[in-house]
């Protein structure tokens, strides 16, 4: 790679602006389409079956996100992001209709294409990242996070409208959702067509690498298991945790505003942990991320709904250290981000899928307590880490 294609200069927020709010309006979408499927699949009468949207979803993010990584650097970014945004308000409109006609096949296909275009749109933070000098990339990536906020916020404060609209549609609010999830995508990629990118596209020999090659580099497997855990733990209980809120008598608001305070941990803090992470390094993020993820799963099965938001925020708080942590990490070694990302989807996927299975045969506290030991994985991460 050249050195102007490696080129990076400080962090400006007038720069990178359309990044973070395509960041933002993505997770917007997120916020009232996909982290409700699970009261969608109990409505159509699937409550057994509530973790598949979100399995599907992971599944198909696991299979895009190498073909979206190995694209982004032989096309480069912009294009690669706003497919990916494209992609995305395509599959919420097919799970839109297919939910509201009762076609569960129609829905899950939806499902499955909003998940193949998360694979792409969420290495955004890639590119925020190589856009600013190493020392800065968590402040960067933290902001990123902040700014992410925004979008789930809105959403949260649209709770009624939405409520409303789902009303006018003759539907539910959760299912309403998806058509706002779709309109939020699409105007995210008109957004980065705005954007500048500066890392030049790279060789195709270059652009992707097999799963073997990517874990032969010294680094990449440590990586590789604090982000997949990380993902998989806080895309299980995040999917799962609406249907035993809903169990528990909150109606759509409630959970919209439970699902908000997760995203407030998830995201809400950036301006803290990036620059932490700066300073402390990953082993800070990986040992943080760990004692935060299980208590999260600890007090998830407390009784009694404030539990619950308590829960829901620590998860995001946890999932933010040693998922920005990780990132950081992987931001050295570019041609392995895409299969390495993959890796993620699919713990997160099998995550949904066997926890729906244990909830509807244990319930969710055996799910939450199997939970709480995983985490533990991310200190072998931090065993790993050297000089960083």
């Amino acid at each position: 790679m050249s050195d102007a294609a490696g080129r990076t200069e400080p962090l400006t927020f007038s720069r990178l602006a359309p990044l973070y709010t395509a960041q933002a309006l993505a997770t917007g979408a997120t916020t009232v389409s996909t982290v409700l499927s699970s009261l969608i699949m109990s409505g159509l009468g699937h409550e057994g079956l509530a973790g598949l949207p979100a399995t599907l979803i992971s599944a198909a993010a696991a299979l895009s996100a190498g073909f979206f990584g190995a694209w982004m650097l032989r096309a480069g970014r912009r294009t690669g992001l706003s497919a990916a945004f494209v992609l995305g308000a395509v599959g919420a409109v097919v799970g839109f209709v297919g939910a509201r006609a009762g076609l569960l096949p129609i829905f899950l296909l939806g499902a499955a294409l909003v998940g193949a275009a998360q694979g792409g749109y969420q290495q955004a933070r890639y590119a925020v990242a190589e856009s600013v000098p190493d020392a800065h990339r968590g402040t960067a990536l933290g902001t990123l996070m902040l700014m992410s906020v925004a979008g789930s916020f809105l959403m949260t404060g649209l709770a009624r409208p939405i409520e409303a609209l789902g009303s006018a549609l003759g539907s539910t609010p959760e299912l309403a959702g998806w058509l706002v999830g779709a309109a939020l995508l699409g105007l995210a990629a008109l957004l980065i067509q705005t954007w500048q990118p500066l890392r030049a596209p790279v060789s195709a020999s270059q652009a992707r690498l097999s799963l073997r090659a990517a874990f032969a580099i010294p680094g990449v497997k440590s990586t590789a298991l604090a982000l997949a855990t990380a993902q998989g733990l806080m895309v299980t209980l995040m999917s799962l945790t609406p249907l035993r809120a809903h169990h528990m008598g909150l109606e759509h608001a409630g959970v919209a505003a439970l699902i908000s305070g997760h995203i407030l941990g998830m995201f809400g803090f950036g301006w803290l942990t990036g620059p932490a992470l700066d300073r402390y390094g990953l082993r800070f993020g990986y040992l943080g991320g760990a004692a935060l993820l299980a208590a999260a799963a600890l007090t998830a099965p407390l009784h009694g709904t404030a539990w619950l938001a308590v829960s829901m925020f620590v998860l995001g708080l946890g999932w933010n250290l040693a998922f920005v942590a990780g990132s950081k990490a992987l931001t050295r070694f570019p041609a392995a981000q895409g299969v390495t990302d993959g890796l993620s989807y699919v713990a997160a996927g099998a995550g949904t899928l066997l926890g729906g299975a244990v909830i509807a045969r244990f319930g969710f506290p055996a799910l939450a307590l199997t939970c709480a030991f995983l985490p533990g994985l991310l200190l072998v991460s931090a065993w790993r880490v050297k000089g960083q």
